[in-house]
C-alpha cells in the first residue's frame, strides 16, 4: 500500500471490536491502517455471549466488558491519535447517513467521518413479536388539541425486555429482583438458546421463571422432537417451568401474559427472546444490495461497493454465532492491512453449545435426517440412543464416513470426539455405538491434557490448540487468566474454560522450571 488507509468501522460489538483488535495485532504502527470505530454504545466492546453468566451472579460486568474499548489485551496504540481507535467516535456515537459517492459517514451529532475503507458491523437488532402491551403508550392529539386513541413510542414498557446488550442485561436482572421481592416470576418468550440460557440463569438465581413456547418442543431450530422432550424434562428437574405448543397473544402489566390456550401466566416482567434480525438499515439507505440473511457479501466480505466491507450478524455469512464472526474478522484485518490480499472466509462448521449450568447439550451440523440407511447403498446413517430416565440423548447423522450432524444431551465425552471429527472432516471409527457412548475417542480428545496431542483443538471460538497453550505458558503465561490474554482461549462462549485451567494445573505440575519467565506486570 503507497499510503496509510482511513479505516471507518461501524459498530463496536462482538466483531466490530474483534476486528479493531485484529488489525492492530497486524499493523501495530499503524503503518497502513487509521483505524476508527463509531459504536452506539456507551461502553466498550464486550462479549453479549456471557451475558447469561452476569445474570446469574457469575461473573462481574468487569468481567464481561473488562476495558472501556473492550478486550483488555488490546495493545494501547503507540502513538496518540495515529493507529488509534478515536476517543470521540469511539463509543455513544451513532452513524446516521452513509455518502457513498463522496466517501464519508455521517454521524448524529452532524460530523462526518472520511473513509477510503468503511466497514460495517452493525450486529443484528431483536425481533419483537406483534403482541399489544409489549410497548409503551403515548397520548395522541386531535386537530382541536384533544386527547385521541394512544400510539406506541418504540419504547418497551417498563416490565418488559430483550437481552442484546449490557443495558438490557442490568434491566432484566432489576426486573428479576422485583419480581423476587413480590414473590412472582419471570416469564421467558421465546425457547431457543437464549431464552433458554436466559431461564436457566435467572433460576440459578433463585427467580421462578417459565418458558412459553409456540412449538411442542424447545430448541426447534436444532432439535428433534425426542431430544426436545428430553432437554424438557431436565429443565424442569432445575426448576424451570415450561408452556409448549402455544402462543403468547398479549401482555398485561400487573397480570401477566395472556396465551392463545385462554390461560394466563401470571408474571411481574417479561424477557422477549424471540428471534434477532441482522441490523441493514444503514445499508438499505445507503444503496446496497441487502440479501435474505443480511447485507449481501462475498468471500472477501465485500458487499455491492468494493469500498464497503460487511461482517458479523449483519452480513448474510453464516450470522448467528461467535466462531464466524471471530474467523471473518481474522479475514477481513488480513485484507485490509495488507498482510493476505487472497484471504477468504468460506464458512465455519456450525456448533451449537447451550451454556446452561447442569446441562450438556452440543449439536453439529444438520442433525434432521430420518432415512436411515446404511454406507453400502450410499444412503446416512443414523444411529440414535435415548435415555430419558437420565435427561441423555445422542443422534449421529454420518455421510460417507464423515459426521454431519448430530445432537449430543448429556454426553459431554461423545461430544468432545465427535465435534473434533466433525471440525476436521475426519472418518468416524466403524464402531458407531462406542463412538456415540464416547468410548471411541479420538486420540485429541482422550481424558486429561497429557494424553491430547498439541494439535487437539482446545477452544474452537478462536481456533487456539493444546501447542498454542503450551507456547504461551511457556513464555510465561502461567494462570488460566493468562492464558486467555494471550491466546484468547475461553474469551468466546466460555465452554472450553475448565479445559484451559487443566491444562494450566498440569503444566505447573510437569513442565520443568527451566525456561520459565515470568510475565511482565
Amino acid at each position: 500500500m503507497s499510503r496509510v488507509q482511513r479505516v471507518v468501522v461501524v459498530g463496536n460489538g462482538m466483531v466490530g471490536s474483534r476486528l479493531s483488535e485484529e488489525v492492530l495485532r497486524r499493523d501495530p504502527l499503524g503503518a497502513r491502517v487509521r483505524l476508527t470505530v463509531v459504536g452506539a454504545e456507551p461502553v466498550g466492546g464486550y462479549n453479549r455471549v456471557l451475558l447469561p453468566g452476569l445474570l446469574c451472579g457469575a461473573l462481574t460486568e468487569d468481567d464481561v466488558a473488562p476495558g472501556p474499548l473492550g478486550p483488555s489485551h488490546l495493545p494501547d496504540p503507540p502513538v496518540a491519535g495515529e493507529i488509534s481507535v478515536h476517543g470521540p467516535f469511539s463509543t455513544g456515537s451513532t452513524v446516521t447517513a452513509v455518502d457513498r459517492a463522496a466517501r464519508t459517514v455521517l454521524l448524529a451529532d452532524g460530523r462526518r467521518l472520511p473513509y477510503d475503507r468503511l466497514v460495517l458491523a452493525t450486529g443484528a437488532r431483536a425481533v419483537l413479536p406483534p403482541l399489544p402491551g409489549l410497548h409503551l403508550d403515548a397520548p395522541g392529539t386531535g386537530a382541536d388539541d384533544a386527547p385521541t386513541a394512544p400510539t406506541r413510542t418504540g419504547a418497551l414498557a417498563h416490565d418488559v425486555t430483550v437481552l442484546r446488550t449490557l443495558a438490557d442485561a442490568r434491566r432484566l436482572l432489576a426486573l428479576a429482583h422485583q419480581a423476587c421481592a413480590r414473590g412472582a416470576r419471570i416469564a421467558v418468550l421465546g425457547g431457543g438458546v437464549l431464552g433458554l440460557e436466559a431461564a436457566r440463569a435467572l433460576a440459578a438465581r433463585g427467580v421462578a421463571v417459565t418458558v412459553v413456547h409456540a412449538t411442542p418442543h424447545l430448541m426447534d431450530q436444532q432439535l428433534d422432537p425426542q431430544a426436545g422432550r428430553i432437554l424438557s424434562r431436565a429443565l424442569r428437574r432445575l426448576g424451570i417451568e415450561q408452556r409448549l405448543g402455544t402462543a403468547a397473544v398479549r401482555w398485561e402489566a400487573g397480570v401477566g401474559l395472556h396465551l392463545a390456550d385462554g390461560t394466563v401466566l401470571p408474571a411481574a416482567g417479561l424477557l422477549l427472546c424471540t428471534g434477532a434480525r441482522a441490523e441493514t438499515t444503514l445499508a438499505e439507505t445507503c444503496g446496497l444490495a441487502v440479501g435474505p440473511g443480511g447485507i449481501a457479501v462475498d468471500e472477501a466480505l465485500t458487499t455491492s461497493d468494493p469500498a464497503i466491507h460487511a461482517l458479523g450478524d449483519c452480513a448474510d455469512a453464516d450470522p448467528g454465532l461467535v466462531q464466524p464472526g471471530w474467523e471473518q474478522a481474522a479475514v477481513l484485518a488480513a485484507r485490509l492491512t495488507g498482510e493476505n490480499d487472497t484471504a477468504r472466509y468460506l464458512g465455519t462448521p456450525r456448533v451449537t453449545r447451550l451454556k446452561a449450568a447442569g446441562i450438556e447439550l452440543t449439536c453439529l451440523g444438520d442433525p434432521f435426517v430420518e432415512d436411515e440407511g446404511t454406507a453400502d447403498d450410499g444412503g446416512p446413517e443414523v444411529l440414535r440412543i435415548e435415555d430419558p430416565a437420565r435427561d441423555r440423548y445422542a443422534k449421529l447423522v454420518l455421510h460417507g464416513d464423515r459426521v454431519t450432524g448430530a445432537i449430543l444431551l448429556g454426553v459431554p465425552d461423545a461430544a468432545a470426539g465427535l465435534v473434533q471429527l466433525y471440525d476436521r472432516g475426519a472418518p468416524a471409527p466403524s464402531d458407531r455405538l462406542a463412538l456415540l457412548l464416547g468410548r471411541a475417542l479420538p486420540p485429541e480428545t482422550a481424558d486429561g491434557p497429557e494424553a491430547m496431542p498439541d494439535r487437539a483443538m482446545v477452544c474452537r471460538c478462536n481456533s487456539v490448540t493444546k501447542g498454542v497453550l503450551r507456547s504461551a505458558w511457556h513464555e510465561g503465561a502461567h494462570t488460566p487468566q493468562e492464558l486467555a490474554a494471550t491466546t484468547r482461549a475461553a474469551t468466546g462462549c466460555g465452554g472450553c474454560r475448565t479445559t484451559v485451567e487443566k491444562l494450566a494445573a498440569w503444566l505447573a505440575e510437569t513442565a520443568p522450571e527451566v525456561g520459565r519467565t515470568p510475565r511482565p506486570p
